[in-house]
């Protein structure tokens, strides 16, 4: 079954909001993160895990446009 015309929009605005998402988390904390670095280089590994971290909603958001793209949810 081809995806409709508007779950097309609904799993574009789901990739979408996940990617913008994870921009605007990893911008505030690669700047914070930087600072911690730079004063205490051997705190590199918790800098990168919490850098790390926003990844993960980009990865929902692809999922969920997947979802919505192949009708699963309804």
């Amino acid at each position: 079954m081809p995806a409709t015309d508007y779950q097309t929009l609904a799993a574009g605005i789901a990739i979408a909001g996940g990617l913008i998402g994870t921009g605007l988390a990893q911008s505030g904390i690669g700047a914070a993160g930087m600072g911690i670095y730079a004063e205490k280089p051997e705190k590199f590994g918790n800098v990168l895990f919490f850098f790390v971290i926003p990844e993960t909603l980009w990865i929902i958001g692809f999922v969920l446009g997947i979802i919505l793209l192949k009708g699963i949810l309804g």
